[in-house]
């Protein structure tokens, strides 16, 4: 395995920054001065790098995220830790499930008192906040509408009408 110092950085950055640089014009001949310029923004990138120690910073990046890799794939300590990790998950996802399809008991018994709606029983929502007299439930027609649709634009006809406009 090489280390950082064992690589001669400069001149591979000032290597790639000529290749982009010669791009860089080639470019501008060919697509004109924006794509030139873009491709010389580019190429000035690698020595940048390597001028403020961001090549030595890449670099230990890439060893530690390597090590971490290697230590995680051939440790079984870390993958009995995924699998329990796992095993957990599967269990939260099969009670949230199992939660949803049977009432608690507590459930049961609220859904029995009067003036509670079974669906919402431990929210404390009463079935007269819910429920609408039936003198203001909306009726569907045929043609999908309601009542209260009707009477909405009822109220704004009557203002366009009163405004003069029809």
């Amino acid at each position: 395995m090489s280390t950082f110092n064992s690589v001669a950085w400069f001149p591979l950055c000032a290597g790639l920054t000529g290749l982009g640089l010669v791009g860089a014009w080639v470019a501008l001949r060919r697509r004109g001065a924006g794509s030139g310029l873009r491709w010389a923004a580019w190429a000035l990138l690698p020595i940048a790098a390597y001028l403020t120690g961001a090549v030595e910073m890449l670099w230990r990046i890439g060893v530690a995220i390597a090590d971490w890799v290697g230590g995680f794939v051939f440790s079984p300590r870390v993958w009995s830790g995924v699998i329990v990790a796992l095993v957990a998950l599967l269990l939260f996802v099969v009670s949230g499930a199992l939660r949803r399809r049977v009432p608690g008991r507590g459930e049961r018994q609220q859904a029995a008192a009067p003036g509670r709606q079974p669906g919402l029983a431990g929210q404390g929502a009463d079935t007269a906040a819910i429920d609408r007299p039936p003198a203001r439930q909306a009726a569907r027609r045929k043609d999908g509408k309601s009542d209260d649709d009707n009477d909405e634009f009822a109220e704004i006809e009557e203002i366009l009408r009163r405004r003069g406009i029809s």
